[in-house]
């Protein structure tokens, strides 16, 4: 039995699950096998003794499972994961104070990890110090030390897709999803020229397929300013028009219907409303934003 395996089952008896599960969890995980397939591979499978299968639904909830204990209760803070990504913050009214314990949890976390089997790329380590929007003090540069390495404090951390600032505006993120959104256009684009090609609903499904995704990510956290949406508009009625075929000289209203797709500035609000309503009807115990809106916003 790879080591793994024993190490994740004893983990799920420490849990007191049945034992009639951690049975087919064994049965899941044992004797997995691999091969690559490309030009002049050979076809053969190999034995994998780590990990767990990707695509399956029940993979996720495992890695759950077992990191579980990664996450330590944070007075004035918070620890979340997201598969193999791990932040952690806290707050106090002290740069110094933070840093140290960020510190102390990191030690607690890698000590949990290490009985765990699971170790951290300590060298891919990012740190930012956060403000109010009240606070006037000087911006904080101090850096952190974590296993005998150094490391300063960054004006910009990306974490799932966000780029996150000291301030937290919002646009230095949606100017890149803006960026990442144009290259992404620039090759669907070469597809299909005006007037010939694929037709306009192929054009509106790599639209809302490939596009849209990209342009519109973390819309329902973030909102961008004025000068950020001009652009969103500027690049969204270029996309539309490829969309249609249409002129440039066709007017707006005519070019969303024809397009079948709404302005962006409707999609950001729709899209925050529904996030909205995700957080006031999730349990407080699975989801720590819930926990700390007002009781008196109606749930």
């Amino acid at each position: 039995m790879p080591f793994f395996i024993f190490l994740f089952l004893n983990h799920m008896y420490l849990l007191k699950v049945q034992r009639e599960l951690v049975a087919w969890i064994k049965s899941f995980l044992s004797k997995r096998q691999c091969r690559l397939i490309f030009q002049g591979a050979p076809k053969v499978f190999c034995p994998v003794a780590v990990g767990t299968p990707q695509g399956s639904p029940i993979s996720p909830l495992l890695v759950v499972l077992y990191i579980a204990s990664l996450h330590p209760t944070i007075p004035q803070g918070l620890a979340i994961s997201y598969v193999d990504d791990l932040t952690i913050t806290v707050g106090s009214d002290s740069v110094r104070s933070n840093i140290r314990a960020l510190q102390y949890y990191f030690d607690i976390i890698q000590g949990q990890g290490a009985g765990l089997g699971v170790a951290f790329a300590v060298p891919k380590t990012e740190l930012i110090h956060w403000r109010t929007l009240k606070d006037r003090s000087d911006i904080s540069f101090t850096p952190i030390v974590i296993n005998d390495m150094l490391f300063p404090s960054s004006q910009v951390v990306r974490w799932l897709g966000y780029w996150l600032t000291r301030t937290l505006h919002s646009s230095v993120h949606f100017l890149r999803r803006l960026a990442l959104a144009k290259a992404s256009f620039t090759t669907i684009r070469q597809l299909s020229a005006a007037g010939k090609g694929l037709s306009s609903w192929c054009h509106r499904k790599l639209v809302f397929g490939a596009i849209f995704p990209i342009l519109t990510y973390s819309c329902d956290l973030f909102v961008p300013d004025a000068a950020t949406r001009r652009k969103f508009n500027a690049f969204w009625h270029v996309v539309l028009r490829w969309t249609t075929n249409c002129f440039y000289t066709t007017a707006l209203g005519a070019l969303y219907q024809e397009a079948s797709l709404p302005p962006i500035s409707c999609i950001c609000k729709h899209r925050r409303r529904l996030a909205a309503i995700r957080l006031v009807c999730s349990p407080s115990e699975f989801n720590p934003a819930t926990s700390r809106i007002p009781e008196s916003v109606p749930t």
